[in-house]
């Protein structure tokens, strides 16, 4: 994610990484905002300038990932985030999101949503977003 708006308020999709269950990366692109973008975040997203000045549309990318994910189970952390920022609906019963399931809660020992950082080196011994966020690694750790 990006910023958009006013001093980078509002967060905006700037790429996409789909993996399949065995890792396979299925898509990772970069997609260019609607609105211009203010603020990179660069610090977390890694996402720079460059990568978005070639980058393929939101409303291409979208569609692109509708086609993919179509009555697929889809894994992921606080996913309804992702489906959000894609502005794609997708059945709940196609839904595994780490961030609610109340075993790797208590398995981090804790009364709220772990982190995917704290789940990957829980449950996979992965060290995880040691720097800016890679939307790949991020998919990988979920396998």
């Amino acid at each position: 994610m990006v910023g958009v708006g006013p001093n980078g308020s509002v967060s905006a999709l700037a790429r996409v990484s789909i993996v399949d269950f065995h890792g396979n990366v299925l898509l990772d692109q970069y997609v260019k905002p609607t609105q211009p973008v203010t603020q990179y975040r660069t610090w977390v997203s890694g996402i720079r300038a460059k990568h978005l000045r070639h980058a393929s549309g939101f409303k291409a990318v979208t569609k692109h990932v509708s086609r993919l994910i179509d009555k697929k189970i889809l894994v992921g952390h606080a996913i309804h985030h992702d489906l959000r920022a894609l502005a794609i609906d997708h059945p709940p019963e196609l839904i595994r999101d780490t961030s609610t399931y109340q075993p790797l809660w208590t398995l981090a020992n804790t009364d709220r949503s772990p982190s995917l950082k704290n789940l990957a080196k829980l449950v996979l011994d992965l060290k995880i977003q040691k720097r800016s966020h890679c939307s790949v690694e991020s998919q990988i750790s979920k396998k």
